[in-house]
Protein backbone atom coordinates (compact mmCIF):
# COMPACT_ATOMS: atom_id res chain seq x y z
CA UNK A 1 0.00 0.00 0.00
CA UNK A 2 1.40 3.54 -1.06
CA UNK A 3 0.79 6.46 0.97
CA UNK A 4 0.34 9.48 -0.21
CA UNK A 5 1.64 12.83 0.97
CA UNK A 6 -1.47 14.03 1.71
CA UNK A 7 -2.41 11.18 3.92
CA UNK A 8 1.04 11.42 5.66
CA UNK A 9 0.27 15.11 6.50
CA UNK A 10 -3.20 14.67 7.30
CA UNK A 11 -3.25 10.99 8.87
CA UNK A 12 -3.88 8.05 7.32
CA UNK A 13 -7.66 7.93 8.00
CA UNK A 14 -8.15 11.11 6.92
CA UNK A 15 -6.75 10.63 3.32
CA UNK A 16 -8.94 7.39 2.49
CA UNK A 17 -11.93 7.17 0.95
CA UNK A 18 -14.53 9.88 -0.11
CA UNK A 19 -16.73 12.22 1.98
CA UNK A 20 -20.17 10.45 3.46
CA UNK A 21 -22.97 10.49 1.30
CA UNK A 22 -25.76 12.76 2.63
CA UNK A 23 -27.90 10.54 4.57
CA UNK A 24 -30.64 11.38 2.44
CA UNK A 25 -29.15 9.93 -0.93
CA UNK A 26 -27.01 6.98 1.50
CA UNK A 27 -30.78 5.94 2.74
CA UNK A 28 -33.53 7.27 0.65
CA UNK A 29 -36.14 5.25 1.88
CA UNK A 30 -36.60 7.06 5.21
CA UNK A 31 -36.66 10.64 6.45
CA UNK A 32 -33.86 11.67 8.71
CA UNK A 33 -34.52 13.62 11.51
CA UNK A 34 -33.51 17.00 10.02
CA UNK A 35 -36.68 17.15 8.70
CA UNK A 36 -38.43 16.34 12.04
CA UNK A 37 -41.56 13.99 11.78
CA UNK A 38 -44.96 15.00 12.94
CA UNK A 39 -46.54 14.87 16.44
CA UNK A 40 -48.80 11.85 16.76
CA UNK A 41 -48.01 10.65 20.41
CA UNK A 42 -50.88 12.31 21.92
CA UNK A 43 -52.93 9.83 21.26
CA UNK A 44 -55.09 10.33 24.55
CA UNK A 45 -55.59 13.79 23.63
CA UNK A 46 -53.83 15.00 26.83
CA UNK A 47 -53.72 18.29 25.32
CA UNK A 48 -57.35 19.12 26.39
CA UNK A 49 -55.66 18.92 30.19
CA UNK A 50 -54.14 22.13 28.93
CA UNK A 51 -54.92 25.53 29.33
CA UNK A 52 -54.72 27.98 25.65
CA UNK A 53 -52.36 29.95 27.07
CA UNK A 54 -50.24 26.25 27.94
CA UNK A 55 -51.21 25.15 24.36
CA UNK A 56 -50.34 28.06 22.43
CA UNK A 57 -46.88 27.75 23.63
CA UNK A 58 -46.36 24.31 23.06
CA UNK A 59 -47.16 24.95 19.38
CA UNK A 60 -44.59 27.70 19.44
CA UNK A 61 -41.83 25.50 20.92
CA UNK A 62 -42.88 23.03 18.61
CA UNK A 63 -42.33 24.76 15.34
CA UNK A 64 -39.27 26.48 16.39
CA UNK A 65 -37.62 22.71 17.32
CA UNK A 66 -39.00 21.86 14.08
CA UNK A 67 -37.60 24.28 12.08
CA UNK A 68 -34.39 25.78 13.30
CA UNK A 69 -32.93 23.45 15.56
CA UNK A 70 -33.58 19.85 13.90
CA UNK A 71 -31.34 20.66 11.20
CA UNK A 72 -28.35 21.28 13.30
CA UNK A 73 -28.53 19.37 16.13
CA UNK A 74 -27.31 15.79 14.98
CA UNK A 75 -23.84 17.41 13.33
CA UNK A 76 -22.90 19.01 16.44
CA UNK A 77 -24.09 16.35 18.82
CA UNK A 78 -21.42 14.20 16.53
CA UNK A 79 -19.05 17.52 17.05
CA UNK A 80 -19.90 17.64 20.73
CA UNK A 81 -19.38 21.37 20.54
CA UNK A 82 -22.56 23.74 21.19
CA UNK A 83 -24.19 25.54 18.51
CA UNK A 84 -24.08 29.29 20.15
CA UNK A 85 -25.31 30.49 16.52
CA UNK A 86 -28.96 28.90 17.88
CA UNK A 87 -29.09 30.54 21.45
CA UNK A 88 -30.92 33.52 19.68
CA UNK A 89 -33.81 31.04 18.25
CA UNK A 90 -33.74 29.43 21.84
CA UNK A 91 -34.24 32.95 23.46
CA UNK A 92 -37.75 33.31 21.41
CA UNK A 93 -39.46 30.96 22.91
CA UNK A 94 -39.48 33.23 25.62
CA UNK A 95 -39.02 30.17 28.41
CA UNK A 96 -36.28 31.18 30.33
CA UNK A 97 -37.12 32.03 34.22
CA UNK A 98 -39.81 29.75 33.69
CA UNK A 99 -42.15 30.80 36.36
CA UNK A 100 -40.16 33.26 37.42
CA UNK A 101 -42.49 36.52 38.12
CA UNK A 102 -41.12 39.83 36.80
CA UNK A 103 -37.40 40.56 36.29
CA UNK A 104 -38.04 39.97 32.72
CA UNK A 105 -39.30 36.24 33.05
CA UNK A 106 -42.14 34.57 31.86
CA UNK A 107 -43.99 33.83 34.89
CA UNK A 108 -44.91 30.03 33.37
CA UNK A 109 -47.14 28.04 35.32
CA UNK A 110 -45.32 24.70 36.18
CA UNK A 111 -47.56 22.80 33.78
CA UNK A 112 -46.23 25.33 31.14
CA UNK A 113 -42.76 24.60 32.16
CA UNK A 114 -42.59 20.97 32.02
CA UNK A 115 -44.99 21.17 28.72
CA UNK A 116 -41.50 23.19 27.16
CA UNK A 117 -39.02 21.31 28.29
CA UNK A 118 -40.90 18.20 26.96
CA UNK A 119 -41.48 20.30 23.29
CA UNK A 120 -37.44 21.26 23.40
CA UNK A 121 -36.68 17.66 24.44
CA UNK A 122 -38.81 16.28 21.67
CA UNK A 123 -36.26 17.05 19.15
CA UNK A 124 -32.87 17.26 21.14
CA UNK A 125 -32.46 16.78 24.62
CA UNK A 126 -28.97 18.62 24.56
CA UNK A 127 -30.54 22.18 24.08
CA UNK A 128 -33.32 20.94 26.96
CA UNK A 129 -30.48 20.30 29.25
CA UNK A 130 -29.13 23.42 27.96
CA UNK A 131 -32.24 25.62 29.16
CA UNK A 132 -32.78 23.62 32.19
CA UNK A 133 -29.56 24.29 33.58
CA UNK A 134 -29.78 27.84 32.81
CA UNK A 135 -33.43 28.42 34.06
CA UNK A 136 -34.10 25.61 36.14
CA UNK A 137 -31.58 25.73 38.25
CA UNK A 138 -29.30 29.12 38.28
CA UNK A 139 -32.22 31.37 37.58
CA UNK A 140 -34.16 30.16 39.89
CA UNK A 141 -31.46 29.39 42.80
CA UNK A 142 -31.39 33.49 42.00
CA UNK A 143 -35.12 34.39 41.92
CA UNK A 144 -35.87 32.10 44.81
CA UNK A 145 -33.00 32.77 47.21
CA UNK A 146 -31.10 36.08 46.00
CA UNK A 147 -31.92 39.71 47.09
CA UNK A 148 -33.65 42.02 45.29
CA UNK A 149 -30.45 43.85 44.32
CA UNK A 150 -29.21 40.15 42.43
CA UNK A 151 -32.66 39.59 40.68
CA UNK A 152 -32.57 42.64 39.18
CA UNK A 153 -29.22 42.35 38.53
CA UNK A 154 -29.08 39.16 36.37
CA UNK A 155 -32.71 37.80 35.78
CA UNK A 156 -33.29 40.25 32.87
CA UNK A 157 -30.37 39.68 30.90
CA UNK A 158 -30.70 35.62 31.81
CA UNK A 159 -34.19 35.53 30.56
CA UNK A 160 -33.28 36.82 27.02
CA UNK A 161 -30.64 34.64 26.99
CA UNK A 162 -27.60 37.55 26.66
CA UNK A 163 -26.36 36.11 30.02
CA UNK A 164 -25.88 32.41 30.51
CA UNK A 165 -25.75 30.81 34.03
CA UNK A 166 -24.77 27.44 35.58
CA UNK A 167 -25.43 25.92 38.47
CA UNK A 168 -21.88 23.87 40.42
CA UNK A 169 -23.41 21.46 43.35
CA UNK A 170 -22.07 18.31 42.17
CA UNK A 171 -18.12 17.43 43.63
CA UNK A 172 -15.92 14.57 41.87
CA UNK A 173 -16.62 12.86 45.42
CA UNK A 174 -19.70 13.56 46.19
CA UNK A 175 -22.33 13.01 43.57
CA UNK A 176 -25.57 11.61 45.76
CA UNK A 177 -23.93 12.86 48.52
CA UNK A 178 -24.26 16.30 47.38
CA UNK A 179 -24.61 17.08 51.08
CA UNK A 180 -21.45 16.48 52.05
CA UNK A 181 -19.66 19.33 49.43
CA UNK A 182 -16.34 20.33 50.48
CA UNK A 183 -15.82 23.32 48.25
CA UNK A 184 -14.84 25.80 51.02
CA UNK A 185 -16.09 29.57 51.35
CA UNK A 186 -14.29 31.61 54.28
CA UNK A 187 -15.08 34.80 54.80
CA UNK A 188 -12.47 37.71 54.41
CA UNK A 189 -13.19 41.40 54.72
CA UNK A 190 -15.47 42.33 52.44
CA UNK A 191 -16.47 39.25 51.04
CA UNK A 192 -15.56 35.26 50.93
CA UNK A 193 -13.03 33.13 49.68
CA UNK A 194 -14.00 30.10 47.57
CA UNK A 195 -11.48 26.94 47.41
CA UNK A 196 -12.90 23.36 46.01
CA UNK A 197 -13.48 21.65 42.79
CA UNK A 198 -17.05 20.91 41.01
CA UNK A 199 -17.82 18.45 38.28
CA UNK A 200 -20.39 17.52 35.65
CA UNK A 201 -21.25 21.51 35.72
CA UNK A 202 -23.31 21.86 32.93
CA UNK A 203 -23.08 25.22 30.68
CA UNK A 204 -20.14 26.19 32.90
CA UNK A 205 -17.15 26.37 30.15
CA UNK A 206 -18.48 29.55 29.07
CA UNK A 207 -21.53 30.14 31.64
CA UNK A 208 -21.18 34.07 32.56
CA UNK A 209 -22.83 33.54 35.65
CA UNK A 210 -22.06 30.78 38.13
CA UNK A 211 -24.31 29.89 41.06
CA UNK A 212 -21.93 28.16 43.64
CA UNK A 213 -22.32 26.01 46.28
CA UNK A 214 -19.82 25.96 49.52
CA UNK A 215 -19.22 24.97 52.72
CA UNK A 216 -19.35 27.94 55.11
CA UNK A 217 -15.74 27.33 57.37
CA UNK A 218 -17.35 29.47 60.05
CA UNK A 219 -20.76 27.50 60.42
CA UNK A 220 -19.87 24.61 58.64
CA UNK A 221 -23.17 25.17 56.93
CA UNK A 222 -23.88 25.29 53.01
CA UNK A 223 -24.18 28.22 51.33
CA UNK A 224 -24.96 29.93 48.05
CA UNK A 225 -22.60 32.62 45.90
CA UNK A 226 -22.77 33.78 42.41
CA UNK A 227 -19.62 34.19 41.14
CA UNK A 228 -18.36 35.87 37.72
CA UNK A 229 -16.68 34.44 34.17
CA UNK A 230 -13.32 35.48 34.51
CA UNK A 231 -13.30 35.94 38.02
CA UNK A 232 -9.08 35.23 39.15
CA UNK A 233 -9.33 31.73 40.43
CA UNK A 234 -11.45 30.02 38.85
CA UNK A 235 -11.16 27.81 35.98
CA UNK A 236 -13.46 25.82 34.51
CA UNK A 237 -12.45 22.78 31.50
CA UNK A 238 -14.93 20.74 29.60
CA UNK A 239 -15.03 16.92 30.39
CA UNK A 240 -14.36 14.92 27.37
CA UNK A 241 -15.38 11.71 25.95
CA UNK A 242 -18.99 11.51 26.82
CA UNK A 243 -21.67 9.23 25.04
CA UNK A 244 -24.55 10.98 25.76
CA UNK A 245 -25.86 14.49 26.19
CA UNK A 246 -23.00 15.24 23.60
CA UNK A 247 -23.66 19.31 22.56
CA UNK A 248 -23.90 20.17 26.50
CA UNK A 249 -20.51 21.52 28.02
CA UNK A 250 -20.46 19.93 31.52
CA UNK A 251 -17.06 20.97 33.19
CA UNK A 252 -14.61 20.35 35.92
CA UNK A 253 -14.48 23.70 37.76
CA UNK A 254 -11.30 24.49 39.99
CA UNK A 255 -12.06 27.02 42.62
CA UNK A 256 -8.41 28.91 44.50
CA UNK A 257 -8.74 31.80 46.21
CA UNK A 258 -11.80 32.93 44.40
CA UNK A 259 -13.37 36.02 46.18
CA UNK A 260 -16.56 36.88 46.29
CA UNK A 261 -17.68 40.39 46.90
CA UNK A 262 -20.07 40.13 50.07
CA UNK A 263 -23.00 41.62 47.86
CA UNK A 264 -22.57 38.38 45.25
CA UNK A 265 -23.23 35.55 48.68
CA UNK A 266 -26.90 34.43 47.93
CA UNK A 267 -28.95 35.47 51.50
CA UNK A 268 -31.83 32.59 50.85
CA UNK A 269 -29.12 29.59 51.11
CA UNK A 270 -28.34 29.49 54.97
CA UNK A 271 -28.24 25.61 55.06
CA UNK A 272 -28.56 22.73 52.61
CA UNK A 273 -31.96 22.79 53.02
CA UNK A 274 -32.65 25.37 50.78
CA UNK A 275 -31.47 23.64 47.83
CA UNK A 276 -34.37 21.80 48.05
CA UNK A 277 -36.34 24.64 47.39
CA UNK A 278 -35.07 24.89 44.19
CA UNK A 279 -34.60 21.03 43.54
CA UNK A 280 -38.06 20.11 44.23
CA UNK A 281 -38.75 22.78 40.90
CA UNK A 282 -36.15 21.50 38.75
CA UNK A 283 -36.56 17.86 39.44
CA UNK A 284 -40.50 17.94 38.20
CA UNK A 285 -38.39 19.98 35.14
CA UNK A 286 -35.99 17.17 34.30
CA UNK A 287 -38.72 14.06 34.71
CA UNK A 288 -40.74 15.63 31.76
CA UNK A 289 -37.03 15.66 29.56
CA UNK A 290 -37.86 11.61 29.13
CA UNK A 291 -41.15 12.20 28.36
CA UNK A 292 -40.26 14.77 25.20
CA UNK A 293 -37.37 12.64 24.47
CA UNK A 294 -40.27 9.62 24.29
CA UNK A 295 -42.27 11.32 22.27
CA UNK A 296 -39.99 12.54 19.72
CA UNK A 297 -38.66 8.22 19.33
CA UNK A 298 -42.37 7.60 19.40
CA UNK A 299 -42.80 10.30 16.19
CA UNK A 300 -39.75 9.25 14.40
CA UNK A 301 -40.56 5.60 14.69
CA UNK A 302 -43.83 5.87 13.79
CA UNK A 303 -43.23 8.04 10.26
CA UNK A 304 -40.07 5.55 9.83
CA UNK A 305 -42.22 2.12 9.87
CA UNK A 306 -44.67 3.65 7.22
CA UNK A 307 -41.72 4.99 5.10
CA UNK A 308 -39.25 1.60 5.63
CA UNK A 309 -39.87 -1.25 3.26
CA UNK A 310 -39.26 -5.42 3.88
CA UNK A 311 -40.11 -8.34 2.27
CA UNK A 312 -42.50 -6.16 -0.46
CA UNK A 313 -44.13 -4.42 2.66
CA UNK A 314 -43.36 -1.45 5.09
CA UNK A 315 -42.40 -2.10 8.23
CA UNK A 316 -45.57 -0.58 9.97
CA UNK A 317 -47.06 -4.08 8.59
CA UNK A 318 -45.29 -6.38 10.90
CA UNK A 319 -47.32 -7.91 13.88
CA UNK A 320 -44.35 -7.69 16.14
CA UNK A 321 -43.65 -3.85 14.86
CA UNK A 322 -46.97 -2.80 15.87
CA UNK A 323 -46.91 -4.43 19.52
CA UNK A 324 -43.59 -2.45 20.30
CA UNK A 325 -45.23 0.50 18.71
CA UNK A 326 -48.27 0.12 20.66
CA UNK A 327 -46.17 -0.27 24.22
CA UNK A 328 -43.86 2.59 23.52
CA UNK A 329 -47.25 4.48 22.47
CA UNK A 330 -48.67 3.45 26.03
CA UNK A 331 -45.71 4.29 27.68
CA UNK A 332 -45.73 7.78 26.52
CA UNK A 333 -49.48 8.25 27.89
CA UNK A 334 -48.95 6.69 30.96
CA UNK A 335 -45.63 9.12 31.38
CA UNK A 336 -47.27 12.47 30.34
CA UNK A 337 -50.19 11.51 32.90
CA UNK A 338 -47.54 10.47 35.75
CA UNK A 339 -45.56 14.03 34.38
CA UNK A 340 -49.06 16.19 34.89
CA UNK A 341 -50.25 14.81 38.44
CA UNK A 342 -46.80 15.79 39.56
CA UNK A 343 -47.33 19.69 37.97
CA UNK A 344 -50.78 19.73 39.33
CA UNK A 345 -49.50 18.91 43.14
CA UNK A 346 -46.33 21.19 42.71
CA UNK A 347 -49.35 23.89 41.74
CA UNK A 348 -51.13 23.00 44.74
CA UNK A 349 -48.92 23.10 47.43
CA UNK A 350 -49.33 19.16 48.03
CA UNK A 351 -46.15 18.27 46.20
CA UNK A 352 -43.75 16.24 48.47
CA UNK A 353 -40.33 15.33 47.70
CA UNK A 354 -40.97 12.24 47.97
CA UNK A 355 -43.42 12.79 44.80
CA UNK A 356 -41.27 14.38 43.04
CA UNK A 357 -38.23 11.59 43.50
CA UNK A 358 -40.95 9.31 42.47
CA UNK A 359 -42.06 10.77 39.64
CA UNK A 360 -38.93 10.85 37.86
CA UNK A 361 -37.18 7.58 38.49
CA UNK A 362 -40.42 5.90 36.80
CA UNK A 363 -40.80 7.99 34.09
CA UNK A 364 -37.14 8.23 33.16
CA UNK A 365 -37.13 3.92 33.44
CA UNK A 366 -40.41 4.07 31.63
CA UNK A 367 -38.43 6.40 28.84
CA UNK A 368 -35.38 4.19 29.19
CA UNK A 369 -37.79 0.85 27.94
CA UNK A 370 -39.38 3.42 25.21
CA UNK A 371 -36.25 4.41 23.51
CA UNK A 372 -34.97 0.65 23.51
CA UNK A 373 -37.86 -0.38 22.21
CA UNK A 374 -37.12 2.53 19.02
CA UNK A 375 -33.78 1.38 19.16
CA UNK A 376 -34.67 -1.93 18.10
CA UNK A 377 -37.51 -0.81 15.42
CA UNK A 378 -35.02 1.19 13.34
CA UNK A 379 -32.74 -2.46 13.10
CA UNK A 380 -29.12 -0.68 11.63
CA UNK A 381 -30.37 2.94 11.50
CA UNK A 382 -31.26 2.70 15.11
CA UNK A 383 -27.24 3.22 15.78
CA UNK A 384 -27.37 6.64 13.35
CA UNK A 385 -28.11 9.76 14.80
CA UNK A 386 -29.37 10.52 11.47
CA UNK A 387 -32.70 9.24 12.61
CA UNK A 388 -32.89 10.71 16.32
CA UNK A 389 -33.23 7.60 18.08
CA UNK A 390 -29.70 6.44 18.69
CA UNK A 391 -28.90 9.82 19.68
CA UNK A 392 -32.10 10.22 22.18
CA UNK A 393 -30.83 6.83 23.23
CA UNK A 394 -27.69 7.61 24.50
CA UNK A 395 -28.97 11.07 25.76
CA UNK A 396 -31.28 9.56 28.12
CA UNK A 397 -28.54 7.82 30.03
CA UNK A 398 -27.54 10.85 31.77
CA UNK A 399 -30.61 12.09 32.03
CA UNK A 400 -31.54 8.85 34.11
CA UNK A 401 -28.65 9.65 36.57
CA UNK A 402 -28.54 13.38 36.73
CA UNK A 403 -30.81 15.30 39.48
CA UNK A 404 -30.67 11.98 41.67
CA UNK A 405 -29.97 8.73 40.36
CA UNK A 406 -33.00 6.35 39.67
CA UNK A 407 -31.86 4.51 43.04
CA UNK A 408 -31.31 7.59 45.14
CA UNK A 409 -34.73 9.08 44.00
CA UNK A 410 -36.39 5.46 44.93
CA UNK A 411 -34.85 6.07 48.27
CA UNK A 412 -36.05 9.19 48.75
CA UNK A 413 -39.63 8.30 48.03
CA UNK A 414 -38.97 5.08 50.17
CA UNK A 415 -37.83 7.09 53.26
CA UNK A 416 -41.30 9.03 53.02
CA UNK A 417 -43.48 6.06 52.34
CA UNK A 418 -41.63 4.08 55.40
CA UNK A 419 -40.29 6.96 57.67
CA UNK A 420 -36.60 5.20 57.59
CA UNK A 421 -33.81 6.36 55.88
CA UNK A 422 -31.61 3.87 53.93
CA UNK A 423 -29.11 5.91 52.18
CA UNK A 424 -26.33 5.13 54.28
CA UNK A 425 -25.35 1.31 54.66
CA UNK A 426 -25.06 -0.47 58.06
CA UNK A 427 -21.43 -1.47 58.55
CA UNK A 428 -21.07 -4.58 60.31
CA UNK A 429 -18.95 -4.42 63.05
CA UNK A 430 -16.26 -7.57 62.95
CA UNK A 431 -16.74 -9.53 66.03
CA UNK A 432 -13.57 -11.37 67.72
CA UNK A 433 -13.19 -14.95 67.52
Amino acid sequence: MTISSSQKKGGLHKGVGLPALDISLAFPQATPASVFPPSVSDYYQFDDLLTPEEQALRRKIREVMEKEIAPVVTEYWEKAEFPFHIIPNLATLKVAGSTIKGYGCPGLSITGSAIATAEIARVDASCSTFILVHSSLAMLTIGLCGSDEQKQKYLPSMAELRMIGCWALTEPDNGSDASSLRTTATKVAGGWLLNGQKRWIGNSTFADVLVIFARNTTTNQINGYIVKKGTPGLSATKIENKIGLRIVQNGDILLKNVFVPDEERLPGVSSFKDTNKVLAASRVMVAWQPIGISMGVYDMCHRYLKERQQFGAPLAAFQLNQEKLVRMLGNVQAMFLVGWRLCKLYESGKMTIGHAGMGKAWISAKARETVALGRELLGGNGILADFLVAKAFCDLEPIFTYEGTYDINCLVTGREITGIASFKPVVAKHSRM
